[in-house]
């Protein structure tokens, strides 16, 4: 038995009314269901689960969510996030275009331009210290 993908992401929220208007509002998610102590939304193919938690606490490290938009939607997305008032937590240093920020309870985010065959295409012309590349379970280590 493999896994297939990603089911759905849980992220733990302080005030359930103001992160589904953010998820919403912001981003273009869908409501699907929405009861006293979470909602269910639709941001394209993902299946968030937004959960009432009075624990809900920023995160210290670099742990993300990750959203895909089109390179025609980015500016649109990024001045909608940027207009919200979202703490912008780190600049792009890495290939396509990206932004990122946090939701109103502190959860780190990403809007990206791109994927991971782009990603690898970029590494593979400058990799990341002591990156190798595993194709059809081969190794290949980069020239340099």
């Amino acid at each position: 038995m493999a896994i297939g993908g990603v089911n759905h992401v849980t992220l733990a929220v302080r005030d359930l009314d103001r992160a589904v208007h953010f998820y919403v509002q912001v981003l273009g998610g869908e409501r699907r269901a929405q009861w006293a102590r979470g909602a269910y939304l639709e941001l394209g193919t993902l299946w968030l689960c937004l959960e009432l938690d009075a624990r809900a606490a920023r995160q210290g490290d670099d742990s993300h969510l990750a959203f895909s938009v089109d390179a025609q939607g980015f500016a649109s997305q990024e001045e909608a996030i940027r207009l919200s008032g979202a703490r912008i937590w780190k600049e792009n240093r890495s290939e396509g275009a990206s932004l990122y920020f946090e939701d109103p309870d502190g959860h780190k985010l990403e809007i990206h331009v791109g994927d991971l065959r782009t990603r690898l295409a970029s590494c593979r012309d400058k990799p990341y210290e002591g990156m190798e590349f595993f194709d059809d379970g081969e190794s290949e280590t980069p020239a340099r």
